[in-house]
């Protein structure tokens, strides 16, 4: 884990977060800049920078991220579908360099659609 990273402060309980889910490789909790009225990230306990950076050795994690997606946004009221977006680099629009996948959706009162961000 990395001493800086705000992600790794938050698996290693440093920074407080609304936890949606946890177990030994992953961790789920609300975005604090939601983009959609139910916005949450999905981010491996282990410190790997970008999906760049991710190899077959992150395959295990990764693949409980996605597993984990649908039966988490069905416990959050989205029942109708929803977004997943994993931001990569700079060119990406990546924020935060520890990876995370967004789950975002929910009724956008604007559009009569799910928002899109």
């Amino acid at each position: 884990m990395s001493q800086d990273c705000i992600f790794c402060r938050i698996v290693r309980g440093e920074i407080p977060c609304r936890k949606v889910y946890e177990d030994d490789e992953i961790l789920a909790f609300h975005d604090i800049k939601p983009a959609a009225p139910v916005h949450f990230l999905i981010i491996p306990k282990v410190h790997v920078e970008t999906l760049y950076d991710s190899d077959l050795k992150y395959q295990q994690v990764l693949g409980r991220m996605l597993g984990m997606a649908g039966q988490l946004a069905r416990e959050q009221g989205l029942t109708d579908g929803f977004r997943t977006i994993i931001n990569c680099g700079r060119v990406g629009r990546q924020e935060v360099y520890h990876l995370h996948m967004h789950v975002l959706g929910g009724p956008d009162p604007l559009r009569g659609g799910l928002i899109s961000p």
